[in-house]
């Protein structure tokens, strides 16, 4: 049996799209991938997030928003930054971790602006809805799309 890869989902806040893709990899590919998540700073879980992950099946509510700078001790074979933020100020990665950027729309932006347009909270949590299956599609290519 060969050692499972070590994922870390990389965003701004892990507050959202790192933390989906966190609970979709170890949801649908925890036989292979050990994932892990975390941000250049940290704004919470989002609770919509969550929600819209409920939906789907996969329970994310005992995530914690956490600093990049908690996993030192981790040796990461590949990072994927999800977010154009850090993307542009990932940090150098010891050993051989291979960083790839796959960018998923912020849907608390997205949200926001709905708001701002006068658009229910329905409306508001398609834009979670839709990042939430983005990422999912995504993962469901992993291990072999990396190229590792």
């Amino acid at each position: 049996m060969s050692k499972k890869i070590n994922i870390l989902f990389l965003c701004t806040g892990n507050s959202c799209r790192s933390q989906m893709a966190e609970g979709w990899t170890k949801h649908l590919k925890g036989d292979v991938l050990n994932a892990y998540s975390a941000g250049i700073e940290t704004h919470g879980l989002n609770p919509n997030a969550v929600a819209v992950m409920k939906e789907a099946g996969v329970d994310i509510s005992s995530h914690t928003s956490q600093l990049l700078s908690e996993f030192d001790d981790i040796y990461f074979d590949v990072v994927v930054t999800v977010c154009g933020h850090a993307h542009e100020t990932c940090p150098y990665f010891p050993g051989n971790a291979k960083v790839v950027h796959v960018g998923f729309p912020d849907p608390p932006a997205q949200a926001k602006e709905l708001a701002e347009q006068g658009a229910s909270e329905e409306e508001q949590l398609e834009c979670y809805r839709k990042v939430r299956d983005e990422i999912k599609a995504f993962v469901e290519t992993l291990p072999e799309s990396l190229g590792l």
